[in-house]
């Protein structure tokens, strides 16, 4: 059966299903050149690939094998500002351009999957404004209506994702540059935590500040491309170990923290304060608990990226060319970055003393929710607007942007419901380092629930409003199952409260073990024994508890209990709580209750 490419959906299940029916590869690419040339907006692309180079690159992946490659035949965007071997790197500056040796670490980690570069992307220049025209080049058009600015830094790669031209698109993201442009395009951006992917091949912005971000329609998309390309690189001083990457599980039950009404900033945009606070309501639908925060302080740490001294190394970044060829410089970018000349050694350290008592501050607020949420944009700015005033709308795009690398948080910006006149909606999810798979989680489930219309394409998201249950957490987390008195509104509960940890799900084991009270003096204890033949099915609950706390709480486990591997009747496997053969002496079997409530309920029934 022949496949239409030119109606083909881009997204990475259906370019795999395709390909697995019989799609070549070299057609998809050529299927990406065709979009790109029916866009028709030279602002886009920078560099892009003719097909004989597309061609030489699908030789290269090889045979389909989307287990050993899971982006086999994927086509990707790149920012102009991230190293291409065989593509050149201007950072949309044409007089600092220079053809790079190497891929950079995290394009290299994404062709070893098999994803397939297709151009370098437009920017603002170096990397240094939320607005996407500030280049001298003509700036990429927002694909959603032309009058409103693409957003930036990474305007050209959140534009050609937007257009569902290809699948994905990296970005980078130091003061929203990953975030802006995706609330902007109607598109996911995805910006991990600080050092989970090297930035070793990037040209920097703020060196410790800066992320490579992944664009996509879809938060499915953008989190397998980010977990392809993460890892950590002993090359790079700022990388940081994240383990194993994976969405993960979602409580039913979740704490979100919002700017209370007095903080939340629109600057007199009511369809956008609108928008927001009906995004909240759809949360409290899925099971959300929101909680009201005062932002002042996320704000005063917001104000310190432009407006204090670490406009200084914007200037370490780009030394060289501001102090041997400034003219080479947009006007706008030249004097952002001059003005670093402003602050002395003195200003500095006064900043980073100040930055250090602002994160003590807020860390209470961030760590007693699950998450924040947040607008991604405040509001909406034409390019006439930017003509008038190239500096203005741009801090004020960063209102709720600007602060996140300095806490060390990750955070992704997911489309929510339209707004009355038809422009985008958006949020922001934000967790502290490491959060990224929860937070992924929380961004899948709103888009999956409101189900709007993917970027600048005639799809919609597949609407679906359920959590599915997943034993999945972070790196930083552990996820348990408990049988007995530590469940919920038990008497041993306050044991999993205090060290940190939540509810996920109410679930079973699969058929394979058997329940027991276990004889001595109250309180009454469960023991669950794993049976290779006449098991059951017996009640749990699966919690996620941090790590860190996770050795604490198994000390406090008398024998004859342990910790060991549960399978849940999905056939997940987490940590929970089993019994040794030796402690059964004089214990009843309870397993025809199917669980350990049902049990106590019947003792006092009588």
């Amino acid at each position: 059966m022949a496949i239409d490419l030119k109606s083909l959906r881009f997204n990475l299940k259906s370019l795999h299903d395709a390909y697995a029916a019989g799609a070549v590869a070299e057609d998809v690419m050529l299927e990406v050149l065709r979009r790109i040339q029916t866009i028709d907006d030279p602002g886009i692309f920078l560099h892009c690939a003719d097909a004989s180079a597309l061609a030489h690159a699908v030789k290269e992946i090889g045979a389909f094998n989307p287990d050993a490659k899971p982006l086999w035949g994927v086509p990707f965007a790149v920012k102009d500002n991230i190293d291409v071997k065989g593509m050149p790197t201007t950072a949309a500056c044409p007089d600092f351009a220079y053809m790079p040796n190497e891929d950079a670490f995290v394009i290299a980690h994404l062709r070893a999957a098999g994803a397939i570069p297709i151009g370098k992307t437009n920017l603002d220049q170096f990397a240094t404004g939320l607005v996407g025209v500030r280049t001298p080049h003509p700036a990429p058009k927002n694909a959603v209506d032309p009058a409103i600015v693409p957003g930036g830094s990474s305007s050209g790669s959140g534009v050609i994702v937007a257009h569902g031209a290809v699948t994905f698109a990296l970005g980078t993201d130091t003061a929203g540059s990953g975030r802006v442009p995706a609330a902007l395009n109607n598109i996911v951006g995805l910006k991990p935590s600080l050092g989970t992917a090297s930035t070793r091949g990037v040209i920097p912005a703020c060196r410790t500040l800066d992320t490579v971000s992944v664009f996509g329609l879809t938060v499915e998309d953008a989190f397998a491309a980010f977990s392809a390309m993460a890892g950590y690189d002993a090359a790079d001083a700022y990388s940081r170990p994240i383990g194993a990457l994976s969405m993960s599980a979602l409580p039913m039950a979740f704490s979100v923290g919002v700017p209370d009404a007095a903080s939340r900033i629109f600057f007199g945009d009511e369809a956008q304060a609108q928008s927001y606070a009906q995004t909240l309501q759809r949360l409290e639908q899925l099971g959300a608990t929101i909680v009201e925060l005062d932002f002042e302080p996320l704000y005063e740490v917001a104000a310190l990226l432009y407006h204090g001294p670490w406009v200084a190394e914007r200037y370490a970044a780009i030394r060289d060319v501001i102090e041997t060829t400034p003219s080479s410089l947009h006007p706008v970018t030249r004097g952002i970055v001059e003005g670093a000349r402003n602050f002395t050694a003195a200003d500095t350290f006064d900043a980073v003393y100040r930055l250090a008592d602002l994160r003590r501050q807020t860390a209470p607020m961030i760590d007693n929710v699950d998450m924040l949420c947040v607008p991604s944009i405040p509001t909406f700015y034409t390019v006439d607007d930017l003509i008038a005033d190239p500096v203005g709308p741009n801090t004020r795009l960063g209102t709720y942007t600007n602060f996140v690398n300095l806490l060390d948080m990750c955070g992704i910006a997911v489309p929510t419901a339209p707004r009355p006149d038809g422009r985008p909606g958006s949020i922001t999810f934000l967790a502290p380092w490491g959060k990224d798979g929860l937070i992924a989680s929380a961004a899948d489930l709103l888009h999956r629930s409101e189900g709007p219309k993917l970027g600048a394409t005639a799809q919609n998201q597949q609407i679906t409003a359920k959590i599915t249950p997943s034993a999945h957490v972070g790196a930083n987390d552990i996820s348990v199952a408990l049988v007995g008195a530590h469940m919920q509104g038990l008497p041993l509960n306050h044991q999993i409260l205090e060290r940190g940890g939540h509810l996920l799900f109410a679930g079973e084991t699969a058929p394979e073990y058997r329940l027991y009270a276990l004889a001595g003096e109250p309180p009454a204890r469960p023991g669950m024994v794993r049976q290779n033949v006449d098991g059951a099915a017996l009640a749990v609950e699966v919690w996620s508890m941090p790590a860190a706390s996770f050795g604490a709480f198994m000390k406090d486990i008398p024998q004859p209990l342990g910790i060991g591997t549960i399978t849940l009747s999905d056939g997940q496997e987490v940590k929970g709580f089993l019994c040794e053969q030796a402690g059964l002496a004089g214990a009843e079997d309870i397993t025809r209750y199917g669980g350990w409530r049902n049990y106590i309920k019947s003792i006092a029934l009588g």
